[in-house]
């Protein structure tokens, strides 16, 4: 290959990241998958997170590139829209056709011949396992890959900033208390249906985050008001009757038009996910019916105040850590602890304006609150 990567961190993980995805193939093989693409070798890993990242830090007509790179032949994809000549696999190419492909779900195809990367064009389907390398800001690279069922986001393997390199830890729920939604990024649970509650909660944690405000969600039994005693009245933005427009889509079945109800569920979580900007929390009920927003929590009457909360993130490296709620953040934060720990049938997210993103849930191994920082999991 006569592309030479000089991105250090590329180098650092290439090994690693192709071990992934030796695994994944082999255990789905095991399994009876077919659908499957192509395994990447080592050296293509490196050169793809390369280009990528050097792309990333230049600019065109003064925006940085977003680019998703994918790896697999036109063969591999139903309907790709093909290059009459293929194109060279560098920083200057990547940066010039950036503009054109940013919007999400388009892929750039590579694939390799006689020993080169090259770019035939781009792709709206990829198959099973396929490993794609995101631009997603300057100097931000994530590597992911495509769920074998092909539904909800994609499962990141990698994130990479500069120098620093965070790897997915799919094992980190094995021994510890984890709320499904984390269960289902980690690509531990089969994500069955475009509606399907999970789906939906992960949806609204990549929405809440992408609104770069900040923001905090409450996600609260239906069946059982006592999650009231922890919210100060009066409520400045109360829903009477609450609001069921993603409930309903929720509950829709299968005969719906299934791409017609993607759009429809997208637009109505960009809708509920946007008044979490509000200063204050939103509320849903565990069935998505909207019950406020900009409520003020407050401790429930007779509860002591958190002190402690059992913290952990899924990358490798990562160890629990016993830490107080003002280590972790601001009162967002501390007030959204302190309302899962008065109230352990709820959960709670988190969404910081740095782009911090925290699942808050009771652990009921250790008898605390659990915060689970999960924001590599969503880029």
């Amino acid at each position: 290959m006569s592309y030479k990567p000089t991105y250090g961190a590329a180098k650092t993980v290439a090994t690693k990241i192709e071990q992934h995805f030796i695994k994944l193939h082999s255990n789905a093989a095991a399994q009876g998958e077919v659908d499957l693409a192509t395994q990447p070798g080592k050296n293509t890993i490196e050169a793809l997170i390369d280009v990528a990242f050097w792309s990333s830090l230049r600019k065109e007509e003064g925006h940085s590139p977003r680019i998703s790179i994918a790896f697999l032949p036109p063969s591999q994809t139903s309907k790709p829209l093909k290059f009459a000549k293929p194109l060279p696999l560098n920083a200057n190419t990547l940066t010039k056709i950036a503009p054109g492909i940013e919007r999400s779900g388009i892929h750039l195809g590579v694939w390799e011949e006689n020993g080169e990367l090259y770019i035939w064009g781009t792709t709206l389907n990829i198959p099973n396992f396929c490993f794609v390398v995101d631009v997603s800001e300057p100097g931000l690279i994530v590597i992911k890959h495509r769920r074998i069922y092909g539904i909800g986001k994609y499962t990141n393997v990698a994130v990479l900033k500069g120098e620093q390199i965070r790897i997915v830890d799919d094992t980190s729920c094995l021994n510890r208390d984890c709320p499904p939604i984390l269960k289902a990024l980690l690509d531990l649970t089969v994500l069955a249906s475009w509606n399907d509650p999970i789906n939906i909660l992960i949806q609204f944690s990549v929405s809440m985050r992408g609104h770069g405000r900040g923001g905090a969600l409450l996600i609260v039994p239906k069946e059982n008001t006592k999650w009231e005693e922890s919210i100060i009245r009066p409520i400045q933005y109360l829903i009477e009757p609450p609001f069921s427009g993603l409930s309903n889509l929720a509950k829709q079945s299968g005969n719906q038009t299934e791409i017609f109800s993607q759009g429809a569920l997208r637009r109505e979580v960009e809708h509920l996910a946007g008044l979490t900007a509000v200063d204050g929390a939103t509320i849903i009920n565990d069935q998505f019916d909207l019950i406020a927003f900009g409520a003020k929590i407050g401790r429930a009457k007779g509860k002591p105040t958190v002190e402690q909360i059992a913290f952990s993130e899924p990358i490798v490296g990562g160890e629990d850590k016993l830490l107080y709620p003002g280590q972790l953040g601001g009162t967002r934060h501390f007030s959204v602890a302190q309302f899962v720990n008065d109230q352990p049938e709820a959960i709670g997210l988190v969404a910081s304006q740095d782009g911090h993103f925290t699942i808050f849930s009771w652990s009921k191994q250790q008898k605390m609150v659990m915060a689970h920082r999960i924001e590599t999991l969503l880029l």
